[in-house]
């Protein structure tokens, strides 16, 4: 993981600490705080007449979860499930969803004023409605999303009751 130095004048009201995941070829980050945990890839049972990119429900712990696959949600190029996979589980509104990523690379803390508003260029693949700006770190930017807007309450309510 990177470690990243800081002049000591940052507070951790500063910093944004997230987990970075691949989707797509691209890097993702969404902020730690949001996550639940993150899962291997279980067996998942797929619900009749679920929006496509609603791969179906998981049992985890009792609870009966919804789990979203982010690359159709934005329609990116698809990567077969393989043992890199995990789902992130994010509480949305009370309700607890599993979002399919690619894989998962690693906790890092970055500076808030290291976010930006995301460009024009990322806005074509992704709405601006489930971003939360570019991060740079290095050389590297993050896609850094809102899993709290990638599923709208009408549509987690919709596929509860399907499920």
């Amino acid at each position: 993981m990177d470690e990243l130095l800081f002049d000591g004048t940052n507070t951790s009201d500063d910093l944004l600490q997230l987990v970075i995941f691949q989707l797509g070829g691209e890097e993702f980050g969404v902020e730690i705080i949001k996550v639940q945990e993150i899962i291997r890839m279980p067996e998942i049972t797929h619900i009749p007449q679920s929006p496509d990119f609603v791969e179906g429900v998981i049992h985890l712990r009792g609870r009966i979860i919804v789990v979203a696959n982010l690359g159709k949600r934005f329609n990116l190029n698809l990567k077969d499930v393989d043992e890199n996979s995990r789902i992130i589980v994010v509480e949305i509104e009370n309700n607890v969803v599993g979002m399919v990523v690619d894989s998962v690379n690693e906790v890092l803390r970055i500076p808030k004023s290291n976010v930006e508003p995301a460009p024009d260029l990322v806005l074509s693949q992704i709405s601006r409605d489930y971003l939360n700006g570019v991060g740079k770190v290095d050389d590297r930017l993050l896609i850094l999303l809102d899993l709290a807007r990638v599923l709208t309450l009408e549509e987690i309510n919709e596929i509860a009751t399907l499920a």
